[in-house]
């Protein structure tokens, strides 16, 4: 059985982190989501940035756009809602059928406004209003300012998925942020059913302590993490004021694996698929992540995690994850401020090299 069915049988939905304009103009995304199958993607600040510079994919449209005047985030935001109006027709069909679980796309605020609540709100408001698109999840970091920007637009029913979580507190912070905003629709008589998900970094643990942890603990901080925070997740779907919006009508806000690709060359390309392989989840996973998958004939069980174990051997390493957290959700902002500046660039280079052909 190839390990795409397998994960399907599990419970969890595969996702793919990935939209440049060529997959969609090859027909490749149209074959992932029939012989995988993929059920929806992601996309990042990073991801657009490498496409744009690294491929053609782009010139024509830039060009074009520039030519009738627009520029700067205007721009960049005009060709992501291009693809991603694409991309949702493709998935609508699956986004219909599992009425409204799976099927989804993302597209997200700019970087630029993590820090600022009112302004992530109002672009979340008019990007989901610009696509025009059910399935469409307009993506917001768990920042403090994003935090009360996912109550607010979930209130406003605009679906969300909450981005750059590292650690069960962050977690915490996004599930209970979504579920302010529906006990506000419920309590004002609008439909509760408003679609979240909650991206959880796994593979950016292991990245960052790789340098300073012994060789036998490489590669297991991220999956403890991620164990942690799927027993948090369960606790919390279960208890009685997540079971009363349910009752409403609404559907559970998703946990979602994100930043899956294997980044030692001496681990599993699927390690951190195969050991987050949990119901009730979905990965989303890099295009070389998804094509390894495809060549994995058999897929195990997931191994059980003792997380409390683990993380106290990181603790006995000098680990500190609550800081780490911290730390990396902030080096994540950077991260995607600098691609979506560098994307700047990238538009007034091609501006100048059109002028000057």
């Amino acid at each position: 059985m190839v390990a795409t069915q397998r994960l399907r049988e599990i419970g969890q939905s595969l996702w793919l982190d990935n939209i440049p304009r060529g997959l969609l103009a090859s027909g490749t995304l149209e074959r992932y989501i029939r012989d995988l199958p993929i059920t929806g993607f992601t996309s990042n600040p990073t991801i657009y940035d490498h496409a744009i510079k690294n491929t053609h994919d782009y010139d024509d449209a830039i060009g074009r756009k520039l030519k009738e005047g627009r520029s700067g985030e205007a721009l960049l935001f005009e060709l992501a809602i291009e693809d991603l109006r694409q991309a949702a027709d493709l998935f609508r069909p699956i986004h219909d059928r599992t009425n409204g679980v799976d099927g989804w796309m993302s597209l997200e605020v700019s970087p630029l406004l993590a820090r600022s609540t009112e302004g992530t709100l109002a672009e979340a408001n008019a990007l989901h209003a610009r696509v025009d698109r059910p399935n469409l999840f307009i993506k917001i970091p768990g920042t403090n300012a994003g935090l009360l920007a996912i109550e607010e637009a979930i209130f406003a029913g605009v679906p969300i998925n909450v981005t750059l979580l590292f650690s069960e507190t962050q977690y915490v912070g996004a599930a209970k942020a979504y579920l302010r905003g529906i006990e506000r629709r419920i309590a004002t008589g609008r439909n509760p059913n408003v679609g979240s998900v909650a991206s959880l970094f796994v593979s950016r643990w292991d990245v960052a302590v790789r340098n300073k942890v012994p060789e036998d603990l490489h590669n297991k901080l991220g999956v403890a993490i991620a164990s942690e925070v799927y027993e948090r997740y369960r606790i919390l779907h279960d208890s009685p004021r997540w079971q009363r919006i349910l009752d409403a009508g609404a559907h559970s806000q998703r946990l979602l694996w994100a930043s899956t690709g294997t980044k030692d060359p001496k681990a599993s390309d699927v390690l951190y698929v195969q050991s987050l392989a949990r119901p009730f989840t979905v990965n989303t996973v890099p295009e070389a992540t998804l094509k390894a998958l495809a060549e994995h004939e058999e897929f195990g069980e997931a191994l059980p995690v003792d997380a409390d174990a683990v993380l106290a051997k990181f603790a006995g390493a000098g680990i500190d994850t609550e800081r780490l957290a911290a730390q990396l959700l902030e080096e994540g902002n950077v991260s995607f401020e600098k691609s979506w500046n560098d994307r700047l660039v990238c538009i007034d280079s091609k501006n100048d090299a059109l002028k000057a052909a």
